[in-house]
C-alpha cells in the first residue's frame, strides 16, 4: 500500500513538472497564448522536437492521474457507507470554481475547469458493471477520435494561418488588460474542452480500470509491460513523426497519439518506483513532494511563468526572444527547482500544500456544524 502511494505521488510530481513543459512554451512566447493558437507559426527542428517532449504527453498522464484519484474516492466512500457521488460532487464543484479564478486571474489554456466538469460526468459511471464502463469509453472514445479527426481534416484541406494579427499584450500589456482579453475571448480560449472533455471521459475511466486491475501493484508487472510497451514502444514513435509533419497535425500530435504515450509513461514511472529499494533518492523525493502539493505548484508553476515572461513583470518572452528555444528548457529546469525548493520546505510543517489546505477546508465546510461523519 506504502509502495503503491508513493508512487501516485511521484506519477503527480512527473506530470506537473511535464505540464509545465508544455505551457513553458507558451509563456516564452512574445506573442503569449494567442501565438498558440497560430498553428502556421514556424518554428526551428530543434524547438519542435523539444515541444515533442511534452506535448499532450503530461497532460494525459495527469488526467490519468484523475481517474485514479476518483477511484480511489469512490471506493473511501463506499467503504465508510457513505452516498455515491454525494459530497463528491461538491468537491468537483470547488474544482470547477478553482479552475475559473485560475483561469481569469492567470492561465487561458487552465485545466482544472475541465477536469471539474468530467469529474461530474464521471462520477455517475464510476460504480457501474465492467461492461457498462467500457461501453461509455467506446462511446466516448468515437465521439474524440471523430473530433479529433473532423479538425485535422479542416486544417488538412483549409489553410492553415495566424488566428489573426500579432500581439503586443502578452509582452507590453498590463495585468488588467490580460484579465479583461479572457473575459473577451472565453469561447476561442475555453474551445479545447471539445476535446479535453471527451479524452477525459475515457482516461478517466481508463485510470479507474487500471487501479481495478492492479496497475499500482505487484501482480500489475504484466499490465505495465504491456501499457509501457504501446505507449513508448508504439505511439512515441508515431508521435514524433506527427509533431514534425506539419500544424494540420496538431489535434493527432496532441490529443491522440500523447494520450497513449501517457499510458506508456505510466506503466514505466510505476515499474521504476515499484522496483526500487531502500530509502527514497534525491529525484524520488523531489518527485514526491511536488505530487503531494500538486494542486498548488500548477497554479504556482504558471503563475512565476507569468511574473518572469510578461511585460507586467521581468518581460524576458520579448527580451529572450533572440535566444529561443535554448533559454526555454532552462526557465522550466529552475522554475521546476524552485517548486521543489518550496514544496520541500512547505512540507516540513503540513501534511498538504497551501491550495490543498485551503480547498479541504472549503470542502468539509457546509458539514462543519453537523454531526461528525466521515469524510471520503
Amino acid at each position: 500500500m506504502t509502495k503503491r502511494i508513493d508512487a501516485l505521488d511521484v506519477l503527480r510530481g512527473v506530470a506537473i513538472l511535464g505540464t509545465l513543459g508544455t505551457n513553458i512554451w507558451i509563456f516564452t512566447d512574445p506573442g503569449g497564448p494567442a501565438n498558440f493558437l497560430a498553428l502556421g507559426t514556424d518554428r526551428s527542428a530543434a524547438e519542435t522536437f523539444l515541444r515533442f517532449l511534452s506535448n499532450g504527453k503530461f497532460l494525459g498522464l495527469l488526467t490519468l492521474l484523475f481517474g485514479v484519484g476518483l477511484e480511489l474516492q469512490y471506493r473511501s466512500t463506499v467503504r465508510r457507507g457513505l452516498t455515491w457521488p454525494g459530497r463528491y460532487l461538491w468537491r468537483a464543484a470547488l474544482l470547477f470554481a478553482e479552475g475559473v479564478l485560475h483561469y481569469i486571474l492567470i492561465f487561458e489554456f487552465d485545466v482544472l475547469m475541465g477536469y471539474a466538469i468530467t469529474s461530474m460526468l464521471v462520477a455517475y459511471l464510476i460504480g457501474r458493471s465492467a461492461r457498462a464502463i467500457r461501453g461509455w469509453m467506446i462511446a466516448a472514445g468515437t465521439l474524440h477520435v471523430l473530433l479529433v479527426g473532423l479538425l485535422t481534416a479542416v486544417l488538412l484541406y483549409g489553410e492553415v494561418g495566424p488566428a489573426g494579427p500579432p500581439t503586443t499584450l502578452f509582452s507590453q500589456g498590463s495585468w488588467p488588460e490580460q484579465v479583461a482579453a479572457r473575459f473577451r475571448d472565453l469561447p476561442i480560449y475555453r474551445s479545447e474542452l471539445i476535446f479535453i472533455i471527451p479524452m477525459g471521459i475515457v482516461l478517466f475511466l481508463a485510470g479507474a480500470r487500471l487501479v481495478r486491475a492492479g496497475v499500482f501493484e505487484e501482480r500489475g508487472a504484466r499490465l505495465r509491460r504491456w501499457l509501457t510497451g504501446l505507449g513508448l514502444g508504439a505511439a512515441a514513435p508515431l508521435n514524433l513523426l506527427t509533431s514534425f509533419a506539419g500544424p494540420a497535425w496538431f489535434a493527432v500530435d496532441r490529443y491522440l497519439l500523447a494520450p497513449l504515450v501517457a499510458l506508456g509513461l505510466l506503466g514505466l514511472i510505476t515499474s521504476i518506483v515499484l522496483g526500487l529499494r531502500g530509502a527514497p533518492g534525491v529525484v524520488r523525493t523531489a518527485l514526491a513532494r511536488v505530487g503531494r502539493t500538486a494542486l498548488s505548484c500548477y497554479v504556482l508553476q504558471n503563475l512565476v511563468a507569468s511574473a518572469l515572461c510578461y511585460g507586467w513583470g521581468l518581460g524576458l518572452a520579448a527580451r529572450l526572444d533572440w535566444l529561443r528555444p535554448w533559454w526555454v528548457p532552462v526557465a522550466w529546469a529552475g522554475i521546476c527547482l524552485l517548486l521543489v525548493i518550496l514544496a520541500s520546505l512547505w512540507l516540513r510543517r503540513h501534511e498538504r500544500g497551501p491550495l490543498e489546505l485551503a480547498w479541504q477546508w472549503a470542502y468539509q465546510a457546509p458539514w462543519r456544524n453537523r454531526r461528525a461523519t466521515p469524510v471520503a
